[in-house]
């Protein structure tokens, strides 16, 4: 274990970590963070327990080459051993979501790429030509978008990164390779009057929940099913957005995690009640009191509290709209978006309404105002359109003969 405290020295603030080396004596290192200790002590202790995971991590790895017989020239481990070592590593020090995203890159396509094509490659050997070829064949071959293909590059890339940090590697592969040019996502949305007619084939669907919620709030798969009771203000009329439940899969296996938090601060929002959405919540309410008493014992109690339960009380899971979402869209003959565009279609009928990017933002809870831009550039086309008609003011009267 890697300890470690704060100490100040002529005004600045230095980091002293104290651990037991792979030879087992005690080292305590000191480096300086940089910051005057006058309004800094927070970001100092952040600064902290970083270094602290990251030497964690480094002796983690140590032992991990100790024990695969790499003690001599930890550089000769197999590129794919040291990237699965890697992984474990990360397990400790990310969130679970981020994780699992690691994991499913780098098992399930990076390492076997190159036990098949690269069969016996160390971790030395490793070239930029290599990796380039990995992303070419992911894109021609396995037709991989280019923004997953850079995904997959950030995964090596911070593992070599790793390795050249700690002195396995001389300098980062990666680092000499042309990533392929991000593509830019439009996504489809549905205007006034298909949300209308979607509006009404869900009512009474057990998606119906989930779609007033994207559709109307703007809320994120993650935040629809996180929603809980507690977050209803019946007397306030206010809808608040606190919890996330999301759904990932580790080694086959399907996992909820739940959040006490949002993806961001700004995530964190507080919405009005409105009177149609206040009736689907009692009507909700109301069904799960029958239901409750329908099924007696039989009743799930794992997800009290949450608003998004089935007949039984059991979680309705993120991947259930997802799969439900499309069929209902099919049964209708309905044009067919993802679920995700609801929220895109949200953020289109407010500013179609004359509402501005930067209160969208803080009705979809995005931390920057620019993320809102990038996203929905294309909404900015009637403020252009307008520009032009004050500029055919002015324009010069065409004269014919």
């Amino acid at each position: 274990m890697v300890a470690g405290h704060l100490r100040e020295k002529r005004g600045y603030y230095h980091i002293v970590l104290s651990y037991t080396d792979e030879n087992g004596k005690r080292q305590t290192p000191s480096k300086s963070t940089g910051l005057p200790v006058k309004g800094n002590k927070k970001r100092a202790e952040a600064m902290l327990q970083e270094a602290r995971r990251t030497m964690e991590a480094e002796l983690q790895l140590r032992q991990m080459e100790r024990e695969k017989g790499y003690t001599d020239n930890p550089a000769d481990i197999l590129f794919t051993r040291f990237l699965l070592d890697w992984l474990e590593m990360m397990k400790a020090s990310v969130e679970i979501t981020t994780y699992a995203a690691y994991s499913s890159g780098i098992k399930n396509r990076i390492v076997p790429y190159f036990e098949e094509h690269h069969p016996g490659l160390r971790l030395r050997q490793v070239t930029p030509k290599q990796l380039q070829d990995y992303y070419t064949y992911e894109m021609k071959v396995n037709g991989v978008s280019a923004n997953t293909v850079i995904h997959r590059h950030a995964n090596i890339r911070k593992a070599l990164q790793y390795a050249f940090k700690t002195g396995l590697l001389s300098s980062n592969p990666a680092d000499r390779i042309e990533r392929p040019k991000k593509q830019k996502f439009v996504g489809s949305i549905y205007d006034e009057h298909e949300l209308e007619k979607l509006f009404q084939i869900v009512r009474g669907d057990p998606i119906e929940l989930g779609v007033i919620l994207a559709a109307f709030y703007g809320l994120r798969r993650s935040e629809v099913v996180g929603l809980k009771w507690d977050a209803i203000d019946f007397k306030k009329k206010t809808i608040t957005i606190r919890h996330t439940v999301t759904q990932v899969t580790l080694n086959g296996k399907s996992t909820i995690i739940e959040k006490d938090r949002t993806k961001t601060k700004s995530s964190y929002r507080t919405l009005p009640l409105v009177p149609p959405f206040e009736e689907l919540l009692h009507r909700l309410k109301l069904q799960q009191e029958q239901n409750r008493k329908l099924c007696g014992k039989s009743y799930n109690t794992e997800a009290e509290g949450y608003i998004y339960v089935n007949e039984i009380g059991e979680l309705v899971k993120p991947g259930y709209i997802t799969q439900h979402f499309p069929l209902i869209l099919e049964k209708y003959g309905l044009r067919k978006i993802r679920f995700h565009d609801l929220r895109h279609s949200c953020a289109s009928l407010l500013y179609a309404n004359g509402v501005s990017l930067k209160e969208i933002q803080e009705w979809l809870g995005h931390s920057d105002i620019s993320t809102t831009s990038n996203i929905y550039t294309h909404l900015d086309f009637n403020s252009k359109v307008a520009s032009a008609n004050a500029i055919m003011g002015v324009y010069p009267t065409v004269v014919h003969d």
